[in-house]
């Protein structure tokens, strides 16, 4: 799936937390979403998602099907694009008084997954999971916030979305799991060719996956950089480094 912005801003009182003009992401694109606490971020995925709405401006999904069909949705004025998209941005997405099993069982009644069906998709996340969230007869509510991090990702991603949108993913992971999670989202972007939007402060794991890192300030698109550019590295840590003083 693509996604074309334009004139999106979002205000909170007098403080501006979003001023986008134009920003276009392209279909099997990994877009590495970088700034600090405060950049907008979080604003900028939760307008995508319809969570929040924009004081101007537009966000448009749009691409073609596995049919071949072509469709485009305003996702302020549209329900539809949420059946190709999956989201995991906070806990608040959980269910949490279910286990994990229930609230998967529940996102696939939800999508018209069958039961079989949902247990192979669980099935391709079994190292990711680590044997530490099925089969515990634990509520979601009472599992650490690693693990509570694991089912809000599995369930974004049962569905096979075409476009999916992560906030901070490797967020109270520990380290086996971090690199899981990396090697996880390289390979379901290759075998479906889906669009993976991630924010994230860890910006090792972020740049070995993306394919393009735009950088945010203030609300505002200040950097936009393609993976093969020579010194993306560099020059993004340099902006950290410089802003840490």
């Amino acid at each position: 799936m693509n996604i074309t912005i334009e004139n999106l801003t979002k205000h909170f009182g007098e403080k501006e937390a979003l001023n986008i003009q134009r920003y276009d992401i392209h279909s099997g694109e990994i877009i590495g979403l970088l700034g600090n606490n405060g950049a907008g971020k979080t604003t900028l995925f939760r307008i995508l998602l319809d969570l929040l709405h924009a004081d101007t401006g537009t966000a448009v999904i749009h691409g073609n099907l596995p049919d071949g069909s072509y469709v485009s949705f305003d996702t302020a004025k549209n329900e539809e694009w949420k059946r190709y998209t999956g989201a995991f941005i906070d806990s608040g997405f959980l269910i949490d008084f279910l286990t994990p099993e229930e609230y998967f069982s529940f996102i696939g009644r939800v999508n018209n997954i069958s039961p079989s069906a949902i247990a192979e998709q669980l099935s391709k996340f079994e190292g990711f999971m680590n044997g530490e969230v099925m089969g515990q007869n634990i509520l979601i509510r009472n599992l650490s916030r690693g693990n509570q991090q694991k089912v809000g990702i599995v369930g974004a991603m049962l569905s096979n979305p075409k476009l999916l949108i992560l906030d901070e993913p490797f967020n109270f992971l520990d380290p086996s799991s971090q690199l899981a999670m990396k090697y996880l989202l390289e390979n379901y972007n290759k075998e479906t060719g889906a669009t993976i939007i991630i924010s994230s402060h860890n910006l090792t794991h972020t740049f070995d996956i993306c394919t393009r890192a735009t950088l945010l300030e203030h609300g505002k698109i200040i950097k936009d950089y393609d993976k093969d550019y020579a010194t993306l590295t560099t020059e993004i840590e340099e902006y950290f480094k410089w802003n840490a003083f």
